[in-house]
């Protein structure tokens, strides 16, 4: 009998597939993104909604088109994010004083204020995704994770 074809063989590749260390970053990746779409959902917040605020926070004023090409959204998904944004009073949509033909994306202050409450809601969640880590062992983490992330970049 060929191993594959053994009882409990399928159970050892099981066991083998969750000790791979991309099998692991997937896992606690998806409970990152759990904790912190459940924090800002308590603000009211989506996830992507929250990317494209911070993202206007950092670039803006920032033409729509180049918002969608940073935070790598389709312009018809932007187009939606940014209506709800703005019925929300968190951006602005102006013409962009160097080219009347494109919208320039603006923080308002309601925006401000909420982007800070959403960093504090985040903040915890990230806590809550470490808190089986020391200190010590949370540094550690980040600094093995950010050079992981840094050989695709």
């Amino acid at each position: 009998m060929a191993d594959e074809d053994r009882p409990g063989a399928s159970t050892a590749a099981l066991a083998r597939i969750q000790t791979l260390p991309s099998w692991l970053l997937n896992r606690a990746s998806a409970r990152g993104r759990r904790l912190v779409a459940e924090a800002l959902a308590r603000d009211g917040m989506r996830m992507p909604h929250h990317a494209v605020l911070s993202a206007v926070a950092d670039l803006g004023p920032v033409a729509q088109a180049e918002l969608g090409r940073t935070t790598g959204f389709d312009p018809k998904d932007m187009v939606g994010i940014l209506n709800d944004l703005q019925a929300q009073d968190l951006v602005s949509r102006a013409p962009d004083p160097s080219d009347r033909r494109k919208n320039a994306i603006t923080l308002t202050p309601a925006g401000r204020r909420r982007l800070a409450r959403l960093a504090k809601l985040g903040d915890e969640a990230n806590e809550t995704l470490l808190a089986a880590l020391t200190p010590a062992e949370r540094e550690l983490f980040l600094a093995l994770l950010t050079r992981v992330v840094e050989e695709d970049a």
